[in-house]
């Protein structure tokens, strides 16, 4: 006859009423092994994320205090004129800034109401044989490497646009924010009809029940329902255009101008840090440190849109049960 232990002590009534009493005590042992382990492999990976954040602050930080003790702080976050590699100098980042700022609002302006269209029409209209179809055609855009975006820009959009614009130059910000809204439709429109699919069914039957059509169910009720998850796709989105490196640097140029004209060639934050980063400056000299400076204020930019869209979502957040 197997012996068996006396019983463990168990955290809640559900344990001890969930667990047989049969057990022996070798296996509870070992599932008890088996859930430490598996509690401290989970909390490695969340240290590991915490680690990796903290070490890319004191990488930037590092290197760009040094800057900032040889270029004042206001001379670059107030200058125009951006030119730290050529004589003479000039570490104004502002031209940077703009370049980033035009590229990521045509970026939105195609992104934004592309992708929200879709996902009504994928959430409200389209059967489920379609859905199937249309949303895994989606999403592969999103697999395609932004290197090939940004030669498609160049090769074929820009080119398209100069049969309507002959001024417009090879390398513009005009091409470049319309490719990159292309880019992150499927990110948008992804995200959008999740946060739509999760608004109950009752919502959309007690509006139809009143009278209202498809596409008034579809804009004053499912979209406001889903307004917080649509925000944060938006916020999403334009975080990936704000971090985009490749695509602007080909086909946006490298010609950090402060001007919003679309149809001339600009250089955003993440297209200098590529060009310096190439190994043709030196490192140790204000010129390379300016990669950091350009970084830590990308950083913060990114960081400010996330807390932001972080006290956005908690005030039009709703919960169904």
């Amino acid at each position: 006859m197997i012996k068996h232990s006396k019983l463990l002590l168990y955290d809640s009534p559900i344990e001890r009423k969930m667990t047989p009493k049969w057990i022996p005590h070798n296996r509870k042992t070992r599932r008890a092994l088996e859930e430490k382990m598996v509690r401290w492999i989970l909390f490695t990976c969340a240290l590991v994320s915490i680690l990796t954040t903290v070490g890319i602050i004191v990488s930037l930080l590092t290197q760009a205090i040094p800057f900032f003790q040889e270029v004042r702080p206001w001379d670059f976050f107030s200058g125009t004129r951006w030119s730290p590699i050529l004589i003479p100098q000039s570490f104004g980042v502002l031209p940077l800034v703009t370049g980033t700022i035009l590229v990521v609002a045509l970026a939105a302006g195609v992104a934004i109401p592309v992708g929200l269209a879709t996902a009504i029409f994928l959430s409200e209209y389209a059967p489920n044989k379609m859905r199937q179809v249309v949303k895994p055609s989606l999403e592969v855009l999103a697999g395609i490497p932004t290197v090939v975006y940004g030669y498609f820009a160049l090769t074929f959009v820009t080119p398209q646009i100069q049969n309507f614009l002959p001024d417009l130059l090879v390398f513009n910000a005009l091409s470049a924010g319309l490719v990159m809204g292309l880019m992150i439709i499927p990110m948008v429109s992804s995200l959008s009809e999740d946060a739509m699919l999760a608004v109950p069914r009752s919502l959309r039957e007690a509006a139809y029940a009143l009278g209202a059509t498809r596409m008034e169910v579809s804009l004053k009720v499912v979209v406001p329902a889903a307004l917080s998850g649509i925000v944060a796709a938006f916020i999403l989105g334009i975080s990936r255009a704000i971090g985009e490196t490749m695509l602007v640097t080909i086909a946006a140029g490298a010609t950090p101008k402060l001007t919003f004209n679309p149809l001339e060639s600009i250089q955003t934050m993440t297209a200098y840090i590529v060009q310096v980063s190439l190994g043709d400056t030196p490192q140790g000299g204000v010129a390379y440190q300016t990669i950091f400076a350009v970084s830590a204020l990308l950083f913060v930019i990114t960081l400010s849109i996330n807390i932001f869209s972080g006290r956005l979502l908690k005030r039009f957040r709703e919960v169904y049960e």
